[in-house]
Formats: structure tokens, C-alpha cells, sequence
């Protein structure tokens, strides 16, 4: 029996590039949902409602393919630090994480329209910065230009500079798309890695 057409419910270079190690055919679409935090919504429970309305949303226009949707929310505290858009924006959450220890939550909702079948599954990285000094972030953020990413760092380029410690069950979990439980999601749709 052939697998099931595998579709990634997203626009982000970085989900796709880590779907690609796991070396299974997929394709993208954009789920176009609204990704505003409900008042107050848990950072992880955010992620997880929105890996859901992603998935649900393109299943509803792909009912016979497997569907990953997935969010991820970074949180400082009570402040969640969303992606900067701007270089300013960069700046003040770097500068506001300096010393500090960041939450990224990321979900995953692995579904098909065809059995109704919803897989979902939370991970939580754990970031500490180090003391950072404004010259040391205005560097980092002219050189690596973060705008599209929560929090403001890429740890997987230059951004792990900035980092103290990582804790982690899933490294990549904090790019974005956490392959360890993915793998396990994708199983459960008939969906073999490797």
C-alpha cells in the first residue's frame, strides 16, 4: 500500500529544511490562519492550538494527505517574544533576555482528514543567555539579521554565541519542527522514517 501524500502546513525555510533531513517526500502550503495568542492562553497551549488550526486548515483542502502543522512560541516569563520583524525589535529582545532564561514551546499536530486521526505533541527548549552587552547584540543582529525568528537568536548559526545553555530532549525542536517526536507522529499515519 503507498503512503499517504505528506503535506507540511507552512511558509517557514527553516520547517522545511528540517523536514528534508528526514528524507521522505513532502509538499508545502500555506495554512493562511491567524496566529494571534488568545487572552490568557498558556505559551504552550498557544503552540499547540495553532499547530492544530495549521494542520486542520489545509486538511480541509487536502482530505486525503497526512498533514503536519506546527507553531512555536518563545517566552520569557510572562513576555512572549515573537519574531522581531525589525532590527530595533531584535535588539530590545535580545537585550531583554540577557541573563535570562527563555521558554521555546513547539508544537506539532500531525493529521489526515481521511481518518479524522490527530497526533499532537509538545516540546520545550530551554535557553539561557549570557550577560549580553547592547555592542554584542547590535553585532550579532547586524550580522545575522534574526527578524523572522522568535527571540531573536538562531542557534543554529551564529546566535549560539549568545547562549549560556540549551536544554533540550528535541535540539531541534528550537529551529522549529521537533523531528524526534515527529518521527514518532508520522509513524502513527502510516508513514515510515527512515
Amino acid at each position: 500500500m503507498p503512503e499517504p501524500r505528506l503535506i507540511l502546513a507552512s511558509t517557514s525555510v527553516y520547517r522545511r529544511e528540517l523536514l528534508s533531513r528526514l528524507g521522505v517526500p513532502f509538499e508545502t502550503a500555506s495554512p493562511g490562519t491567524d496566529e494571534a495568542a488568545l487572552p490568557g492562553e498558556a505559551p504552550a497551549d498557544t503552540a499547540l492550538r495553532l499547530a492544530r488550526e495549521k494542520s486542520r486548515a489545509v486538511q480541509a483542502r487536502e482530505p486525503e494527505a497526512v498533514v503536519i502543522g506546527s507553531d512555536q512560541v518563545a517566552a520569557l516569563g510572562d513576555l512572549r517574544l515573537g519574531k522581531p520583524g525589525s532590527r530595533e525589535r531584535a535588539i530590545e529582545q535580545l537585550l531583554a533576555s540577557s541573563g535570562k532564561t527563555v521558554d521555546f514551546h513547539t508544537a506539532i499536530c500531525v493529521g489526515s482528514g481521511r481518518s479524522g486521526v490527530q497526533s499532537t505533541a509538545v516540546d520545550c527548549t530551554r535557553v539561557t543567555f549570557r550577560t549580553l552587552s547592547r555592542d554584542v547584540v547590535e553585532r550579532y543582529v547586524d550580522a545575522e539579521k534574526p527578524f523572522d525568528c522568535a527571540g531573536s537568536a538562531k542557534a543554529e548559526g551564529l546566535g549560539i554565541a549568545l547562549v549560556e545553555r540549551i536544554e533540550s530532549t528535541d535540539p531541534t525542536g528550537l529551529i522549529g519542527l521537533p523531528l524526534i517526536l515527529l518521527t514518532s507522529a508520522l509513524s502513527e499515519h502510516g508513514i515510515r522514517v527512515p
